[in-house]
């Protein structure tokens, strides 16, 4: 008995050790907002001096993935370092998205909570010693305190705020109303300082998922009067998402200068970047191709800084393809820990890139066995009028890009360095390298055992279909 006391209270010290040897960090994960929605990232419209000046003060990617083109697998990809196949999130809801007259095959199910059972990246934090919160959304289950978060202010299974949700009084889940007409961002920004101050002594993973800039787009009316009277870029020209790109700015500086204040900058990791990319009806990406929900790169390449005081070189920039599956390994090395054993990761750790090192070239696959109906089928840029993406794969290696669509078994074949809008497809001009990488993504099928026997749908209509084609395109 007296020996199990002894070991313990070893390893609490162990513990509480470890943490206070190691950073604390802070990650911004924004909602929706675009490849170029910044002005770090070329954008003269929109106004972000603030993550401008971290991206002067840290590293910026520019090459950055989502781990999937939508919110929720996005988010599960991130929060548990498995890709969709892993883990069974598609999408957000129902995975027979889109007029079944006009889907070819039955898509695979889709999953729409993280299980219980990964050991999430919260829950890598906690076990270090670390205290845990989260402010806004979660978008992975009903409260995120069951899955390694010891606070959580606005976090549910909700995936957006709802109608007129940006202000006060709310309408998501664990986050009491505030005076009427307090701004959503402001507000949780003031709750993720409250959390610095109340633990600036102990080592903190603060996740700070702000519900913006996604749907419905509200602005505060101040800066949407601003907005409206400047000038305008092609397909980036919308005040109110200019006020609400502002407003995320504005507290991220908040936060920032709370960090200052405390004296933690030093000691403190912060990554900003995006779930996935923007929806073009509301911002334009260009050069890349369509926008959230697409497998081009407009849906799935994201805005990333990491800043790291005395590790990261101020003003570098690194051009290595990097996805937010990296982040749990990247963590995990830079805390010192093993995975758990059970738990497979499909990322790598990233800190050689961050200390100014490479590491070795590696393809980056993405997943996504069901439909996604269109936004708008004039400006979504996608394969196809009816559907931002239906089911397929990616693999990108090095400046290769290939898409498997399973419907008709067709390939796409891109060379991103000299087409990045995915314009021309190559598949027939390089064969050599198309079927390189189709081998490489049939024997990623295989090593995660996937069915990629899809069903026929009974239902599907090819003359509906091609009226509909032409009914949305007139």
């Amino acid at each position: 008995m007296m020996f199990r006391l002894l070991l313990l209270v070893l390893w609490s010290w162990v513990v509480s050790e470890t943490a206070a040897q190691s950073p604390n960090v802070v990650f911004i994960n924004v909602d929706d907002l675009g490849y170029r929605d910044l002005g770090y990232m070329g954008s003269s419209y929109y106004e972000t001096p603030n993550i401008d000046r971290l991206a002067q003060e840290g590293m910026v990617f520019t090459q950055a993935y989502a781990g999937a083109a939508n919110c929720a697998p996005s988010r599960a990809c991130l929060l548990s370092g498995m890709n969709t196949p892993r883990h069974g999130i598609y999408t957000v809801g129902n995975s027979d998205r889109g007029d079944t007259r006009t889907r070819k095959v039955i898509p695979a199910s889709n999953q729409t909570v993280l299980a219980d059972s990964i050991y999430t990246l919260a829950e890598l934090f906690r076990g270090q010693g670390y205290v845990t919160g989260t402010f806004g959304k979660w978008h992975l289950g009903d409260n995120p305190t069951t899955q390694g978060f010891d606070v959580n202010a606005g976090g549910s299974h909700r995936g957006n705020p709802g109608k007129n949700g940006y202000f006060s009084p709310y309408n998501v889940d664990h986050l009491p109303d505030g005076p009427e007409g307090e701004y959503l961002t402001d507000r949780l920004t003031s709750e993720a300082i409250g959390f610095l101050q109340a633990n600036q002594e102990k080592p903190f993973f603060l996740y700070l998922p702000y519900y913006t800039v996604h749907t419905p787009i509200i602005g505060k009316k101040e800066l949407v009067e601003r907005f409206d009277k400047k000038e305008t870029t092609h397909g980036q020209d919308n005040p109110i998402y200019a006020a609400m790109t502002a407003s995320l700015d504005e507290n991220v500086g908040r936060l920032l200068t709370e960090i200052d204040r405390l004296q933690l900058r030093s000691n403190t990791i912060v990554v900003f970047t995006s779930d996935n990319g923007g929806i073009r009806d509301i911002s334009y990406q260009d050069p890349l191709r369509a926008g959230k929900g697409s497998y081009y790169e407009g849906g799935i390449r994201v805005p990333l800084i990491i800043h790291w005081p005395e590790k990261i070189t101020p003003q570098t920039i690194c051009t290595t393809p990097v996805s937010n599956l990296d982040f749990y390994p990247t963590f995990q090395s830079i805390l010192n820990v093993q995975s758990e054993e059970e738990q497979p990761l499909d990322g790598v750790d990233i800190t050689p890139l961050l200390l100014g090192k490479e590491i070795t070239e590696r393809p980056l696959f993405w997943h996504f066995p069901i439909y996604l109906q269109a936004y708008h089928p004039t400006e979504d840029g996608g394969r196809d009028p009816l559907f931002r993406t239906r089911p397929g794969s990616v693999v990108r290696l090095g400046e290769w890009k290939l898409h498997h669509y399973y419907e008709d078994d067709s390939l796409e074949l891109y060379n991103l360095n000299k087409d990045l809008g995915e314009t021309t497809n190559v598949a027939n001009d390089y064969p050599d390298v198309r079927n390189k990488l189709y081998q490489l993504l049939t024997n990623w099928f295989k090593s995660h055992q996937l069915d990629l026997s899809f069903p026929k749908n009974p239902d599907y209509d090819s003359e509906f279909e091609q009226q509909q084609k032409t009914k949305v395109l007139r």
